[in-house]
């Protein structure tokens, strides 16, 4: 048995708190002694270490009364919903974290400041470069010209809403350009990456199957870090955030993922991206 003062030590809840959770009939001690002094058995310890979890949650103290009071109350089942609620919100404060990190780092997240026309044709030498010859001649072919693939590149920088995705996902146009320029078009390295995403694939999936929370988790952060190598990104938060929204509200990409990978491929590795993320 715990005096009041040894359970708010191991605690950290005020003795005055305690002392108010037994006037309002909360959380009562297991005993009195004849001096009055209240004394609280393991049983209530365990009361009290769910009422924190209640409070974690913002519940006000009425409620969670009236919650562990009733007759049919299942503290199984409560600590998996106060679980997975936590989670959700120790992801999104994860997510809020990463990006005060990249503003820290001086990333301008609300940049959206277009590329000029020298910066673009720089960009277009830099890709046309980099591109393996055979695609090149394929492409120049398809076009008629290399002047008319070059034309056809640069209206993608046109696009309002793309070039804003790109943006958001660099955080800002130096940042972008910079990335741009690192891009070497090395085909092993692409098909070592592309041969990563695969397998992370593979992974979601068989957390689908199992019902594996722990390994679809471990599945987001791998795909991150591949994303991170692919695309040259400091932080692969929002453009798995995209990808998540693009499988959601497009269905031809979301079947071609499916045909590939599985039936609901897509849709769980959507769920699993928002969740880890805390959206």
């Amino acid at each position: 048995m715990k005096t009041v003062k040894g359970v708010s030590e191991i605690t950290g809840v005020s003795i005055r708190t305690l002392r108010y959770y037994d006037e309002i009939g909360l959380l009562k001690p297991a005993e009195l002694t004849d001096a009055g002094y209240r004394l609280y058995d393991n049983r209530a310890l365990e009361r009290l270490q769910e009422i924190m979890f209640f409070k974690e949650l913002e519940i006000p103290l009425e409620d969670i009364k009236k919650i562990m009071d009733n007759p049919n109350y299942d503290k199984e089942q409560v600590l998996l919903a106060q679980k997975t609620v936590l989670e959700q919100k120790r992801n999104r404060l994860n997510g809020i974290i990463e990006l005060i990190t990249d503003v820290m780092k001086g990333v301008n997240t609300m940049s959206f400041e277009a590329f000029n026309d020298q910066e673009v044709q720089k960009i277009l030498d830099h890709t046309l470069e980099c591109m393996p010859k055979e695609t090149l001649e394929e492409q120049i072919q398809k076009y008629g010209s290399i002047e008319k693939y070059r034309e056809h590149l640069a209206s993608g920088f046109s696009n309002e809403q793309a070039l804003a995705d790109v943006y958001k996902w660099y955080g800002g146009k130096e940042k972008a350009m910079e990335a741009i320029m690192l891009s070497t078009g090395n085909t092993e390295e692409l098909k070592q990456e592309q041969n990563e995403n695969a397998e992370i694939y593979k992974q979601f999936m068989a957390a689908k199957e199992t019902g594996n929370e722990n390994a679809a988790k471990e599945a987001v952060e791998r795909l991150a870090e591949n994303y991170k190598k692919m695309f040259c990104l400091e932080n692969a938060r929002n453009v798995l955030l995209d990808l998540a929204n693009e499988y959601l509200k497009f269905p031809k990409l979301a079947e071609a993922t499916d045909i590939q990978f599985g039936i609901g491929c897509s849709e769980y590795v959507a769920y699993a991206i928002q969740k880890y993320y805390g959206v």
